[in-house]
């Protein structure tokens, strides 16, 4: 039987969300039904045939049955259908921080474009991939399974104002504390 890619108001109406509880997608197994053509880019805006989404809503409810898979792939998962779809780079976008305490004792608590929030922690560790050596840092957060929100550049901006040295056995690293783990944010040259 072949399945065909629902409308984001077919697959919405067909869904429910129960309080401000997630779904349990990483328990539900449902057959891989298809592609459909939702893509999420880079700055958080979520499409459906090249056309922003435009009612927030909607989107918050897509992002509740969102899962990563071991493969790689990101999906949308009922108990009944696994719609695959594309990201540019991570599911969400982190567009704000805040900062209880100091030092060791500090928390960040970061907010999404869509509302979830996450302490960076041991649960929700904060990392920075820098594809290129010396090139531009990509900062990621830890939000739920194996989604990540991508760090706005102000957001990233106000972590490095937050940021100090440490030494560590790979040498001089510069970082910031959150829930008593200290974050690399970048190594510095020791000509510096």
């Amino acid at each position: 039987m072949r399945h065909f890619p629902p409308n984001p108001a077919t697959l919405a109406a067909q869904l429910t969300r129960s309080g401000q509880s997630l779904p349990p997608v990483d328990r539900w197994d449902p057959p891989f039904s298809g592609d459909i053509d939702i893509h999420i880019a880079r700055d958080g805006i979520w499409r459906h045939e090249g056309d922003p989404i435009p009612r927030e809503a909607l989107v918050c409810l897509f992002a509740s049955i969102l899962r990563r898979d071991a493969d790689g792939h990101y999906y949308l998962v009922t108990p009944v259908e696994k719609w695959r779809i594309q990201v540019s780079d991570a599911p969400f976008v982190a567009v704000r921080v805040d900062v209880a305490g100091v030092g060791h004792e500090q928390s960040l608590t970061f907010t999404t474009n869509l509302g979830d929030t996450a302490i960076a922690g041991p649960e929700h560790p904060l990392t920075v991939v820098y594809r290129i050596p010396g090139g531009e840092p990509s900062p990621y957060v830890h939000i739920r399974g194996q989604l990540l929100a991508l760090l706005s550049r102000a957001v990233f901006v106000e972590l490095a104002e937050l940021g100090e040295e440490r030494l560590t056995a790979a040498g001089r690293e510069y970082g910031v504390w959150s829930q008593g783990r200290f974050f690399g944010l970048g190594r510095l040259d020791d000509s510096e």
